[in-house]
């Protein structure tokens, strides 16, 4: 079974790893994503979204960085990032 929570505390530390403020506030309907507010790279994610739908909106964000590539990472969270389709560039927030 997949440990859903330590994939997103391990994407959440990846992503600070690499720079971004990793946000979790109420959104309304928007579930979140990368932008930059100010020069400083965040990931906002919607605090009201289900652990497994906030760990997506970080994924697809990091999925996008090309420096997350040779990262250190579980094997899970490798897996994951390589099955996430790389959108094209950040939605601003």
């Amino acid at each position: 079974m997949v440990d859903t929570l330590g994939l997103l505390a391990e994407a959440v530390q990846l992503a600070t790893d690499l720079g971004y403020d990793v946000r979790e506030e109420p959104l309304g309907d928007f579930p979140g994503g990368a932008c930059r507010v100010g020069g400083a790279s965040q990931i906002l994610v919607n605090l009201d979204l289900a652990a497994a739908d906030r760990l997506a909106v970080i994924l697809t964000a990091l999925a996008a960085d090309e420096r997350t590539s040779g990262q250190p990472m579980s094997r899970s969270l490798a897996a994951r990032l390589m099955n996430r389709a790389t959108p094209g560039p950040p939605r601003g927030c």
